[in-house]
C-alpha cells in the first residue's frame, strides 16, 4: 500500500509543469534581491541624503550662474569678501562631509555590532560592561557630549558665515559714506563720482549679506543631517551597551 502511495506521489510530481515552478523561483530571487538592496540603502542612507542635498544646492548655484546672477556679485565685490565667505563655506561643507562619513560608518557598525570589530560601540561596551545602571547612565551622558562636540565646529563655521556677511555690510556702508562729501554736494562734476562710490558701497553691503545668509542656510541643512545622524548613533550605541553590558 505504501509503495502504491509513493508511486502515485512520484507520478504527480513528474506531472507538475516546469513553468509553474519558475514564478516561485523568480519571486524568491526577487525577494532576496529586494532585501539586499534594502540593506544597502539602509547602510548608505545618510550618505545618499547628504549627496542629494548638496547636489541640489550646486545645481541651483549653477543655474544662478547661468542666469547671470553671480557675475554682478563677482564684478562689484571689490573687497573680495564674498569669495572669502564662499571659501569658508566650502571648508565647512568639507568638514561636514567628513563628519557625516565617519558617523555613517560608526552607525553601521553599531547596527551590525560585532565585539571583535573595533568601533565606538565596542569601546562604549568595554566602559559599561558589568557596571550598574547609574554608572551606565553617566557613561551614556558622557558619550552624548563627546559625539555632540563633533557638530560644534561645523556650527561655528556656519555662524562665521553670517558674521562675515554682517562685516561686509558694515564695510559696504563705510565705503558708501566715505565717498560722500557734503561740501561738494553743489558741484555737478563731483556728484557723479559720489553716486558711483555710494552704489559700489551699497552693492558690497547687500551682496555680502546675501551670500553669507544663503550659504549659512545651505550649511545648516547639512548640520541638521549630521545632528540627526548623531542622535541615531548615540541611541544605537547605548542600546548595544544595555544589551551586552550584563546585570
Amino acid at each position: 500500500m505504501s509503495d502504491a502511495v509513493s508511486d502515485a506521489m512520484a507520478e504527480d510530481a513528474q506531472n507538475v509543469p516546469v513553468h509553474s515552478l519558475v514564478p516561485t523561483v523568480r519571486r524568491s530571487r526577487g525577494g532576496q534581491l529586494a532585501a539586499g538592496l534594502s540593506l544597502v540603502s539602509q547602510r548608505y542612507l545618510l550618505l545618499l541624503r547628504f549627496a542629494v542635498v548638496n547636489a541640489a544646492g550646486f545645481v541651483l548655484l549653477a543655474a544662478a550662474w547661468a542666469e547671470g546672477l553671480i557675475d554682478p556679485i563677482v564684478a562689484t565685490d571689490s573687497t573680495h569678501l564674498c569669495l572669502l565667505i564662499f571659501l569658508v563655506f566650502l571648508s565647512g561643507l568639507a568638514l561636514s562631509a567628513q563628519r557625516i562619513l565617519r558617523t555613517s560608518r560608526e552607525l553601521n557598525r553599531a547596527k551590525e555590532f560585532d565585539p571583535s570589530v573595533p568601533s565606538r560601540a565596542a569601546r562604549y561596551l568595554a566602559e559599561v560592561r558589568g557596571r550598574d545602571s547609574g554608572a551606565r547612565s553617566i557613561a551614556a551622558s558622557s558619550l552624548k557630549f563627546k559625539l555632540s562636540a563633533r557638530i560644534g565646529t561645523v556650527r561655528q563655521i556656519s555662524s562665521t558665515l553670517v558674521i562675515l556677511g554682517l562685516i561686509g555690510t558694515v564695510i559696504g556702508f563705510i565705503m558708501a559714506l566715505s565717498g560722500v562729501d557734503p561740501e561738494k554736494a553743489g558741484d555737478v562734476a563731483a556728484i557723479g563720482p559720489m553716486v558711483s562710490k555710494l552704489i559700489e558701497g551699497m552693492a558690497v553691503a547687500l551682496y555680502t549679506t546675501l551670500v553669507g545668509g544663503v550659504l549659512n542656510i545651505w550649511l545648516n541643512v547639512n548640520i541638521g543631517l549630521l545632528s540627526g545622524a548623531t542622535v541615531n548613533l548615540i541611541t544605537e550605541i547605548v542600546a548595544v551597551g544595555e544589551r551586552h553590558a550584563g546585570p
